[in-house]
């Protein structure tokens, strides 16, 4: 299906079932943490998914693509990038199994109802409140910075959104573990998996991925790391081989 493309924007090829997503430099570009939660996530067939602060759209599309999930919603609170991911679920035809909503995660559970889905998802800003802030109201930065949103908001929405049992899947940084364990206890998700990034084998992690179920009994298994890069440039084989890149 043909799409409309807005000044500064452009078609990248997602490399999964002949998908691709319109993004704009700009405003706002996948990186490797939504491509890794998007590997990291078990989504089973006839599971419904939520997306906290969905961007254009890319965890959902990329889901739709791996999964036999049965639908996928994305919620956006800047209008362009709901424009843009609205604009991107049309380009692949999939407005069956993909609905991107323009939101507030702070409202989330309010919004689409308490206890409706299996799994939810989120890769949210990191980085806290105005920390190293230039423009506090650039797209990038509400991307990025916990203007809009605070992790504490993501975690209580998960919890309420999700069913019992129901799986909460993050990516994050590891210098905020000790508040992201403390914040899944405070709304009882229970972590189950973590795995740390390391962009390379001598590098300390830079990401972590973890999956928490909603009263879910206490144990935790920590994964193999994951190491991006080989050399500089050139991705390792279990990024080509789990995660398609």
């Amino acid at each position: 299906m043909d799409v409309t493309l807005l000044p500064g924007e452009r078609v990248d090829d997602l490399e999964r079932n002949n998908f691709k997503i319109i993004q704009n430099p700009a405003r706002f570009c996948f990186g490797m943490d939504a491509v890794l939660l998007s590997g990291f996530a078990l989504v089973r067939e006839e599971e419904r998914v939520v997306d906290l602060g969905t961007g254009n759209g890319i965890i959902p599309i990329l889901l739709a693509a791996k999964t036999t999930g049965k639908h996928f919603t994305g919620i956006e609170i800047q209008p362009e990038n709901v424009d843009m991911a609205r604009r991107s679920v049309a380009l692949n035809d999939i407005g069956d199994r993909v609905d991107i909503r323009e939101g507030d995660i702070k409202t989330a559970s309010a919004d689409l109802g308490k206890a409706m889905f299996d799994v939810v998802t989120s890769n949210p800003p990191y980085m806290l409140g105005e920390h190293g802030l230039v423009n506090p109201d650039s797209a990038k930065a509400i991307a990025r910075h916990e203007i809009l949103c605070t992790l504490d908001d993501v975690v209580r929405e998960a919890s309420l959104l999700l069913k019992p049992q129901g799986r909460f899947y993050l990516v994050h940084r590891p210098f905020r573990l000790a508040e992201i364990f403390s914040r899944l206890a405070e709304y009882r998700l229970e972590p189950k998996r973590m795995k740390m990034v390391h962009p390379f084998i001598d590098k300390e992690p830079n990401m972590v991925l973890i999956e928490a179920v909603r009263g879910g009994k206490p144990r935790l298994t920590v994964e193999a790391p994951l190491i991006v890069y080989k050399e500089q440039g050139v991705y390792t084989d279990e990024i080509y081989d789990v995660y398609g890149y």
